[in-house]
């Protein structure tokens, strides 16, 4: 596959903060990689480095196979940047946003008007093509924000956290919209702090901490590497704590919760280790309902090589 980005030892320096710790990646055509870290990993500073909005002290950064620089407007002419912060006009339309935007690369106004109908389509704004961004709920201005950034039809788009604090309906667009931009060949850097949806979109996910790559892959083969088999819950009236002892002694288990009557149960490897827990329940006459089955999540890989919650 062609490489779109193509980052070599990037290290980005202020004072004697390491920013950024000697970075080397590459994005393909095509494909939607997730970039997730912690606030403060070096992600949004990784970004502007290769937006070339930031300066960085060491280290090559290509897009497209060219040099990225301040001034490479045929290079930035195919990227689409969509940052969480919205940022349209309040005085123009729907249509009349997406037209200014899409015009800063589209001369042509017969195409402009293709493109700006492609990208309300894209999004689900065609009905609201007259409204103004005051007469938009939060989830309709930010689908706004993205077509924005991509109704000049770029081969690159960054993502930053496009669907945080939008209704379940607005989401779901937003996602459909996504996965239609990779299908017709659009490469994306996609940046979130909810899993689910890295784990529905992202082919590819690099995480980042304290400016280094500490884990690189596809979600089943970063799962791999958390120390966490599955984990069983099951809700249980009243669980005596020294039967959570107990179950703490078995031993495949590393740990073992109990909160609002959920029991739940990590385990770090085995086999039948639901069997044993059954069995259990049932020789000590332990009442209970709704046991479910889980396999390791990202969220549950993020905590084990970060040690923090994915929004800490």
């Amino acid at each position: 596959m062609k490489k779109v980005i193509e980052v070599k030892n990037l290290t980005k320096e202020y004072k004697k903060l390491k920013a950024i710790d000697n970075l080397s990646f590459e994005v393909y055509e095509g494909e939607i990689l997730g970039l997730l870290g912690p606030n403060g990993s070096g992600k949004s500073t990784t970004i502007n480095c290769i937006l070339s909005l930031l300066n960085f002290s060491k280290g090559t950064i290509k897009l497209f196979g060219k040099e990225m620089k301040p001034d490479a407007y045929d290079i930035k002419r195919d990227i689409g940047v969509i940052f969480q912060d919205v940022a349209v006009f309040n005085e123009l339309t729907v249509y009349d946003n997406i037209d200014y935007f899409c015009g800063l690369y589209i001369r042509d106004k017969r195409i402009r008007k293709q493109y700006i109908e492609e990208a309300m389509e894209l999004v689900g704004l065609k009905e609201f093509k007259t409204f103004y961004p005051k007469q938009l709920s939060g989830g309709l201005l930010r689908r706004l924000n993205i077509a924005c950034g991509i109704a000049h039809k770029p081969k690159l788009i960054f993502l930053d956290e496009p669907t945080v604090a939008v209704d379940p309906q607005s989401r779901n667009n937003i996602l459909d919209g996504i996965k239609r931009l990779r299908e017709n060949g659009t490469t994306i850097v996609y940046t979130t702090h909810y899993m689910e949806e890295v784990e529905i979109l992202c082919d590819r996910v690099i995480i980042i901490d304290k400016g280094k790559i500490i884990a690189s892959g596809t979600n089943e083969e970063l799962k791999e590497l958390a120390n966490i088999e599955e984990k069983i819950s099951a809700e249980v009236i009243d669980l005596d704590a020294k039967y959570i002892e107990e179950i703490q002694l078995f031993k495949n288990v590393d740990e073992v919760a109990y909160q609002n009557n959920t029991l739940l149960i990590s385990y770090k490897k085995g086999k039948n280790n639901l069997i044993e827990f059954m069995e259990y329940l049932k020789k000590e006459n332990i009442k209970y309902s709704k046991v479910f089955v889980m396999r390791p999540t990202l969220n549950d890989v993020f905590l084990e090589l970060t040690g923090k919650e994915l929004r800490d």
